[in-house]
């Protein structure tokens, strides 16, 4: 569209960034709240697979989430409380989100598809006192109720549950008068469980400044975004994804979040949803797009589809060829965890390589080191490190919550370990290699062989189960398992 980016010189800009972290920063009062002062500045366009539209500005959600701030302190959650949130994408996600950084307790999200006995230990492992969900999850819920002593307040949206508090109700009769909690930068503010080749799944632990000014390089470099843009980022809200470019990433910049609510991805309804709406950006993952070009995209029209990106793996030049014959927008890949925000990125002032990750964020000494820790020379694959002294950057997690053994194993020396390997060439690309260990990633979401193997025995018929990655030609890999009887 003509659009000079927010990133016209990449060295200059890396070279002059600075990360700003005040003493004390709440994402609500100093973000939302800010943007709220324009009572018609749109937060949000939320529609579902029936075609209802739900349109909330900034005032709107500051309102709501000071409510529900009230409701979830009158139950008895306070400050440095854990509070689950596991919703699919109906706007009170959105709410909670917002009213547990506003009142300074700890978000631990967790994705819809978890069965109750994650939920039983993703509960007692955060010692969680409240719950957040829908009625389907809240089933699961009430199986290992009993199991799970620190839940003290459940509630529930979109319909009423015996034994559970309803969320409408509740927060429609709450006062909008509510005190932000002034909370330190280095505070506790996120719990995003994480999985890994052994050992169940770790919980990684962001601050009130890691995430949410961390993600002001995510969204201003790599989602290129500005305050009339709207953005479109295809992920379940439990993966860290959603926190990325759903959440702090678009309203950092100011940007519009486009929402679709649905309980499976239809490519061709995302393709009328994209002809539609004015949906400037878009995030997802290679899997969507590979499923998306498998339409006939000639019949599609994307007149303001202007950016798109892509994470979770690495892209096949063809489907980057596809879609940009179809749409004009070159996919610019990025590349972080649930413990980072963006670390590097294919940034659209940069001449794409493809298959490349391309370069360094700004606010970040991205290295390939080996096992002593030692810089490598170019074109020499070893692992993917971040410098975390003499300086640690802003948008690293604080530590591995409850476990600072796993913690300490995540660093080597001064530098923190993504455990993935690649290598960068003379110019400063990064290509991605592979995982240091061998974690599962399909459709990019990250899967622990461990986890699915427990489950497995879990069952009265199994006696022996080892799981594998097998390759998916749509989601790059998928889970295949072996087991004995």
């Amino acid at each position: 569209m003509g659009r000079t980016h927010n990133m016209t010189d990449y060295d200059k800009t890396y070279e002059e960034f600075k990360w700003e972290v005040p003493e004390y920063f709440n994402f609500a009062g100093e973000v939302i709240d800010i943007r709220a002062q324009d009572p018609d500045k749109l937060a949000m366009v939320w529609v579902d697979d029936a075609g209802t539209e739900v349109r909330k500005t900034f005032l709107e959600l500051s309102n709501a989430s000071k409510k529900l701030a009230n409701f979830l302190t009158s139950t008895g959650v306070s400050k440095g409380d854990v509070v689950m949130v596991v919703l699919p994408s109906n706007v009170e996600w959105w709410e909670a989100f917002t009213a547990c950084i506003r009142m300074g307790a700890l978000i631990a999200p967790g994705t819809t598809q978890l069965t109750s006995k994650d939920l039983e230990y993703r509960v007692n492992t955060s010692e969680a006192v409240c719950i957040i969900t829908n009625n389907e999850i809240a089933a699961k819920f009430d199986e290992i109720a009993d199991q799970c002593p620190s839940v003290k307040s459940r509630i529930v949206i979109t319909e009423p549950r015996d034994g559970w508090l309803f969320y409408t109700d509740e927060v429609n009769n709450a006062s909008e008068d509510f005190e932000t909690a002034k909370t330190r930068s280095d505070d506790n503010c996120l719990l995003y469980f994480t999985s890994g080749t052994v050992g169940l799944p770790k919980m990684a632990l962001h601050t009130h400044s890691s995430y949410p000014i961390g993600h002001q390089v995510t969204g201003r470099y790599w989602l290129n975004l500005r305050p009339e843009d709207m953005h479109w980022n295809v992920s379940d809200t439990g993966w860290a994804k959603a926190a990325w470019s759903s959440y702090f990433g678009p309203w950092n910049c100011g940007a519009v979040q486009f929402i679709h609510h649905t309980d499976r991805f239809d490519p061709v309804k995302t393709l009328e949803l994209l002809s539609q709406y004015p949906v400037t950006t878009m995030c997802g993952t290679p899997t969507i797009y590979r499923m998306l070009v498998q339409q006939d995209l000639s019949q599609y029209k994307f007149p303001s589809l202007r950016h798109c990106v892509g994470a979770g793996e690495p892209l096949d030049s063809e489907i980057i060829d596809a879609w940009k014959k179809a749409t004009g927008c070159i996919i610019r890949e990025g590349y972080g965890q649930t413990e980072t925000v963006l670390l590097c990125a294919s940034f659209p002032c940069l001449e794409p390589r493809f298959g490349s990750m391309g370069k360094a964020a700004p606010g970040f000494d991205l290295q390939i080191i080996d096992e002593e820790g030692n810089i490598l020379p170019s074109n020499t694959e070893g692992d993917i490190a971040v410098r975390v002294r003499p300086e640690r950057p802003v948008g690293l997690f604080k530590e591995y919550w409850k476990e600072p053994d796993r913690t300490a194993s995540a660093y080597r020396g001064d530098w923190y370990l993504t455990g993935d390997r690649a290598y960068q060439d003379e110019e400063g690309f990064f290509w991605f290699v592979g995982r240091a260990d061998d974690v599962i990633l399909t459709s990019g979401y990250r899967i622990g062989p461990f986890e699915v193997e427990s489950a497995l025995l879990g069952h009265p018929a199994v006696a022996e189960s080892a799981v594998i990655s097998s390759p998916d030609e749509t989601r790059g890999e998928v889970v295949k398992a072996f087991v004995i009887t």
